[in-house]
């Protein structure tokens, strides 16, 4: 059924829970791929034979890719309508190259039997493959929170995406700690990947693309003619869009868009350090091992834990989703970010300090509040600067400011790590905690309508 039947004013029809929630499924597909990759990649290249100073190098592909797919998206999806829709397309065709990447990542070993290559660079391929498609698909997801949603449904609509994203992940960072748990091997040659890796992204692959066929089915956009009535614009008197069009409207970002753009750098480039370096700080620091070491038992055994430390962190993340609507709606989108953001560097500063393993879910606590509120607030802030006809591309602009942060702490932090802390990973997730408190003080001085 069509959202609406007929466009009889400029105002957006509010959506129903139901329908946000079908409309945003295939988030939870997206974030599942995503959360296989965050706490198994370094494992994995690890395996293949790289070392902790050159993780930082190989995880370089996610916002590289990051950078160059999600404008090139966003414009193509804000100037394009086909019997599928606007987005609609872009989620399935990332569906089915990021279920490709899942299957063919842990097996790249087992590849280079079929034909002669360098494992770790095949993994990379493979790697590229999966943060390319994801890309794919993510864009045109945040983008149509902004087409279908009124600004006031704003924060509802990404903290549902929130809340799904924190189920997806929470199932994708524990399912190999949870084959494990069944009786599958979480040991595996040198060279190779354990079979509860490799199942976990076969799992990972099929939900992927059912919770996008999910969301492709049960979601009607709104056609270009809609989106303009909206927006109180002429659908056919806009010119032609090119696409050159891309960097006249970098050059035309909004100021506040700008100023959440240095927010989202120190938030990410925290992130980054924690998805890159967490498996071997917590091998180093609470398992007594020592860095060289990346294929023992007890190293597999670390990366099991991060996996479900991880998935902690998402499980939080799905309540706190929950409590950014009324707690935005009570103090101000902005004093509710920096609050999370300020619990998420604690969170990181934490892991230092917190000697037991039992006791580390306290700091995937203050980290899950942050991420939660990251995946949402931003975008809620972002969507009331935005011109209608614009979403898409704005969205992948704004990625920028996600990938570049992403990109530096990739070139630098393995060095960092290596010749600054000894190959001691955990004081560099020390250094991400203090970077995002930074950011949440910084996010008290932009200026918002709202408190």
């Amino acid at each position: 059924m069509s959202p609406i039947s007929e466009v009889t004013s400029a105002q957006k029809p509010r959506l129903s829970i139901a329908q946000i929630i079908n409309m945003s499924m295939g988030f939870l597909g997206i974030q599942m791929a995503f959360g296989l990759q965050n706490s198994n990649a370094s494992r994995i290249l690890a395996n293949f034979g790289a070392d902790v100073h050159q993780l930082s190098w190989f995880w370089l592909v996610a916002p590289i890719t990051g950078l160059i797919v999600q404008p090139i998206i966003g414009h193509m999806g804000d100037n394009t309508w086909g019997a599928m829709g606007r987005r609609k397309p872009y989620f399935l065709i990332g569906a089915i190259l990021c279920a490709l990447g899942l299957v063919f990542l842990p097996n790249s070993a087992s590849v280079t039997h079929f034909f002669t290559a360098n494992v770790l660079l095949l993994a990379v391929a493979f790697l590229t493959l999966m943060d390319a498609s994801v890309n794919i698909s993510m864009e045109p997801f945040r983008a149509l929170v902004g087409d279908m949603l009124p600004k006031e449904q704003g924060t509802v609509g990404f903290s549902v995406q929130t809340i799904l994203i924190g189920i997806g992940a929470v199932i994708g960072s524990s399912l190999p700690a949870i084959l494990t748990s069944m009786g599958v091997s979480n040991i595996a040659a040198a060279g190779f990947v354990p079979l509860n890796v490799i199942y976990s992204f076969y799992v990972g692959a099929a939900i992927l693309l059912a919770a996008i066929l999910y969301t492709i089915a049960t979601t009607k956009e709104y056609t270009p003619a809609e989106l303009a009535a909206f927006s109180g614009e002429d659908h056919h008197a806009e010119a032609k869009a090119s696409f050159s069009d891309m960097f006249k409207d970098f050059a035309n970002i909004p100021a506040n868009m700008k100023k959440l753009g240095i927010v989202q750098f120190f938030s990410w480039f925290a992130l980054f350090s924690m998805w890159v370096f967490t498996t071997s700080a917590i091998a180093t620091h609470h398992f007594g091992l020592q860095p060289d070491d990346t294929h023992s038992a007890a190293f597999n055994k670390a990366g099991d834990f991060v996996g479900s430390l991880f998935g902690w962190y998402n499980f939080f993340a799905i309540p706190f989703a929950f409590v950014l609507i009324p707690l935005a709606a009570k103090i101000g989108k902005k004093q509710t970010h920096a609050l999370a953001l300020a619990s998420g560097g604690l969170g990181l500063i934490s892991l230092f300090f917190i000697k037991d393993t039992s006791l580390l879910w306290i700091s995937m606590l203050g980290i899950g509040f942050a991420w939660a509120s990251i995946l949402a607030m931003p975008y809620a802030m972002l969507i009331e600067s935005i011109p209608q006809r614009k979403m898409g591309i704005y969205m992948g602009i704004f990625n920028f400011f996600i990938v570049i942060p992403q990109i530096i702490n990739g070139l630098i932090g393995g060095p960092i790590v290596s010749k600054l802390f000894h190959s001691h990973a955990i004081y560099y997730l020390v250094a991400a905690g203090v970077l995002m408190l930074i950011g949440a003080v910084y996010v008290l001085f932009i200026k918002l309508s709202d408190k």
